[in-house]
C-alpha cells in the first residue's frame, strides 16, 4: 500500500482517528473502558480538543516534542492524539525505565512538554529538574508537587480544535527503540504510519469490526500496545479497555471475564503464565474471545496447541517492530503454522539476505529485510544508524529468519546479542555492568537461556572475589541489586 494513493496531501492522523469517528455518527458510541467508567467518541474528541487546546495555550508549536510518561490511561489518549491534532509529536516512554533513562529521552528528544501520570513521578522527578529544554512539565491523575495539574489545565481548555494542516509525510510521534549498544534511537514515524497499519494488518489479518472490544496486556508506550489498544480499534470505531496496571496473569483473566473482550494481545510469556494458573478455564469466563495475538518474541508451538486446547481459541503469532510500527509477519487465524511467525501481511515485502545483502536460497538463514509504507523515516539524530538500517525502501530488522517451502518464515534469533524477554528487549552488557558494580563480583557473564516453556530468559553466570561466600543468600542480593539499579524486568 502505498499512502499517497488512498490519503490526501494535507491530512491529520488525529482527524482521521478521533474526529472523524464522531463525524460518522459514532459520538454516542463506547470508545475506551477505564477504571469503572466509560469514554465515547464524542468524549474522546473532546478530551483530546481540551489537551491540544492546553498544550497550545503554554507555548506547544508544530513539530515541539512532548516526552509522555503516561499509564494506560486518558491522560495518554488525550495527549497523544491532542498534541498530533496540533502538528506537534507526542513521544510515548517506556513506564518501566529509570531516572537516567529519562533524562536521556528529555535531553535527546529537546522536549519543551512533559506529560506524566502522578505515580510515575517520584522516579521521574529528578530528570524533569534537570532536563535542559524543558519548559512546562503536567502531572495528571494525582497530586502534582510543583508541577501543572493536568486536568485543571485541560478543564480551561475549548472542546473546539481544528486540527493543524499537516501533511501525511509530517513527524506524528516517535518512539525509542533500544539497540545492543549505544543510545536508544528515537523512530520517526509520519502521519501516515498508523492508517498503513490499520489498512494492511488490522483488516486484513484480525478482520477487525466496530463490534470488536480489545484488550492488550502489551501497555501504550509499546509499539505493540499501542496499535493494538491506541488506533487500531479506532480506526473501526470499535471499543478498546485501558489497563494501568501490572498485567499478571490471575489479573488478566480477570479483566478479560469482567469486560468480555473479542481480542486479545498478549506476549509468550504471559500466555505461559496463564497457562499455569489452576483451573483458569473453569474459574473464568474467556468464552467473548474470537482471537488472541501473540508478539513481542517467538511463540513456541506447544505454548500454541496448550491454549487452544483449554481455552478453545486460536493464539496468532506475528512479528512487528517499533521501527516498522506494527506487525509485518503473521500467522493467519484457521491457517497457522505453529512456531512459525506466519506469512507476509498485505502491503509487505519480504527478503532474506546474506551479510553482503544478497538474496539466499529458500531455506537457508539469513537477515530478515522488511518493505512496507509503514517503516519510520529516519532515526532522530542518528544518521549512521539509519544508514546501517534502512536500504532505500527497505528496512534491515536485525532478525535472523529463513522461509520454507510453503512461504512461512521462521524466527532464528537476533543479528546482536540481544535478549527478548517477556516481549522487551535486554541488552546482557547492561545487566553484566550492573552485576560487577557489586562489592562481591568479579566477573560476569550474561546470556539467554530458554526455560521450561522455551521462552527466553536472561541467566547470570558470576565469578566472585571471594568463592566461599557464595550461595542462596548471595545470589537473591544479586538480584535485587540488579533490580534496583536498572528496570526490574531486566
Amino acid at each position: 500500500m502505498i499512502a499517497s494513493e488512498s490519503l490526501p496531501a494535507q491530512f491529520n492522523v488525529a482527524s482521521w482517528f478521533v474526529d472523524r469517528n464522531v463525524a460518522e455518527g459514532r459520538g454516542a458510541a463506547p470508545a475506551f473502558h477505564y477504571e469503572g467508567r466509560t469514554l465515547t467518541y464524542g468524549q474522546v474528541q473532546e478530551l483530546v480538543n481540551r489537551t491540544g487546546n492546553a498544550l497550545l495555550e503554554i507555548g506547544v508549536e508544530p513539530e515541539n516534542r512532548v516526552l509522555m510518561l503516561c499509564l494506560d490511561a486518558p491522560e495518554f489518549i488525550g495527549t497523544f492524539w491532542g498534541a498530533i491534532k496540533i502538528g506537534a509529536v507526542p513521544i510515548p516512554t517506556n513506564t518501566l525505565m529509570r531516572t537516567a533513562d529519562y533524562l536521556y529521552f528529555l535531553n535527546d528528544s529537546r522536549a519543551k512538554v512533559a506529560v506524566v501520570s502522578a505515580p510515575l513521578l517520584a522516579e521521574a522527578a529528578p530528570a524533569l529538574a534537570e532536563a535542559r529544554h524543558l519548559k512546562h512539565v503536567l502531572v495528571a491523575g494525582g497530586a502534582p508537587g510543583p508541577y501543572l495539574a493536568f486536568e485543571d489545565l485541560i478543564g480551561k481548555g475549548s472542546t473546539s480544535l481544528a486540527a493543524a494542516p499537516t501533511s501525511r509525510d509530517d513527524p506524528a510521534y516517535w518512539q525509542y527503540s533500544s539497540g545492543s549498544t549505544g543510545f536508544p534511537k528515537g523512530a520517526v514515524h509520519l502521519h501516515h504510519d498508523m492508517v498503513v497499519c490499520c489498512e494492511t494488518y488490522a483488516k486484513q489479518v484480525l478482520g477487525i469490526r466496530p463490534t470488536d472490544r480489545v484488550f492488550s496486556a502489551a501497555k501504550l508506550f509499546f509499539a505493540y500496545g499501542l496499535g493494538a489498544t491506541g488506533f487500531m480499534p479506532m480506526s473501526v470505531g470499535a471499543q478498546a479497555v485501558l489497563y494501568p496496571h501490572r498485567p499478571t496473569p490471575e489479573g488478566v483473566f480477570e479483566v478479560i471475564a469482567r469486560f468480555r473482550p473479542t481480542l486479545f494481545f498478549g506476549v509468550p510469556t504471559l500466555y505461559a503464565g496463564m497457562l499455569a494458573v489452576k483451573d483458569a478455564e473453569k474459574r473464568f469466563d474467556t468464552s467473548s474471545l474470537r482471537l488472541c495475538v501473540s508478539a513481542g518474541e517467538a511463540l513456541p508451538d506447544e505454548l500454541f496447541t496448550r491454549w487452544r486446547e483449554r481455552f478453545s481459541v486460536e493464539i496468532i503469532d506475528g512479528i512487528g517492530t517499533t521501527e516498522i510500527g506494527y506487525i509485518f509477519i503473521s500467522n493467519r487465524p484457521g491457517r497457522s503454522r505453529p512456531g512459525s511467525s506466519g506469512v507476509p501481511v498485505p502491503g509487505y515485502e519480504l527478503a532474506i539476505v546474506d551479510d553482503e545483502g544478497h538474496p539466499v536460497a529458500r531455506g537457508e538463514i539469513g537477515n530478515l529485510r522488511v518493505k512496507g509504507d509503514s517503516t519510520m523515516a529516519y532515526y532522530w539524530n542518528k544518521h549512521d544508524k539509519t544508514k546501517e538500517t534502512l536500504f532505500g525502501s527497505w528496512i534491515q530488522t536485525g532478525d535472523k529468519y529463513y522461509e520454507d517451502a510453503d512461504g512461512y518464515f521462521w524466527y532464528c534469533g537476533r543479528s546482536d546479542d540481544m535478549l527478548k524477554v517477556g516481549g522487551i528487549w535486554v541488552s546482557p552488557v547492561e545487566v553484566e555492568a550492573t552485576l560487577v558494580r557489586h562489592p562481591a563480583v568479579l566477573e560476569a557473564a550474561v546470556v539467554g537461556r530458554e526455560d521450561s516453556d522455551r521462552l527466553v530468559k536472561p541467566q547470570a553466570f558470576v565469578v566472585l572475589k571471594e568463592p566461599a561466600s557464595g550461595g542462596d543468600t548471595l545470589a537473591d542480593e544479586l538480584k535485587a541489586f540488579v533490580k534496583d539499579k536498572i528496570a526490574p524486568y531486566k
